[in-house]
């Protein structure tokens, strides 16, 4: 089925804030969306530098391993040259550290072009909004003149 484009000017107001409200809705959540993938993107390239933190010459050093957000137990670097790394929904491969690193970047250049059409996206309701606003405010100044004018 095609998509059948309505004029905004021919909306009349009552229309006009029910595509106003689903706009604002739109925009606040592309918003959200736009910050999470912000956030997923921050995570993975920390996931890149913890990465590089862990040097060959790590093995039997002591750290801090999470378990979960808040709890972390001792252990031992057996193998400084593999990492396990979380793939999602709680699937963990084991890695070299340099495949890592790549699939940390292939992610952080996957979720940098989804932002960059997040963006567009989220610039074009903003813009549809803004188009809305405007035939709002013309229409209650039209109705305002209209109701100033003396019946003749």
């Amino acid at each position: 089925m095609a998509e059948q484009q309505v004029q905004l000017t021919d909306l009349n107001f009552s229309q006009l804030q029910e595509v106003k409200r689903q706009l604002d809705e739109e925009v606040e959540h592309l918003t959200t969306s736009f910050g999470q993938l912000k956030q997923a993107q921050t995570k993975y390239r920390s996931c890149m530098l913890d990465i590089e933190e862990v040097k060959p010459e790590a093995a039997g050093n002591t750290l801090l391993v999470p378990l979960t957000s808040s709890l972390y137990v001792p252990g031992k670097i057996s193998d400084p040259a593999h990492v396990v790394i979380d793939i999602g929904t709680g699937y963990y491969v084991k890695k070299t550290r340099k495949e890592a690193i790549e699939y940390y970047t292939e992610k952080v250049t996957y979720v940098q072009k989804n932002l960059e059409k997040l963006q567009e996206t989220i610039e074009r309701k903003q813009d549809n909004l803004q188009s809305c606003v405007s035939v709002m405010q013309m229409n209650l100044q039209a109705e305002r003149q209209g109701e100033e004018q003396p019946a003749q």
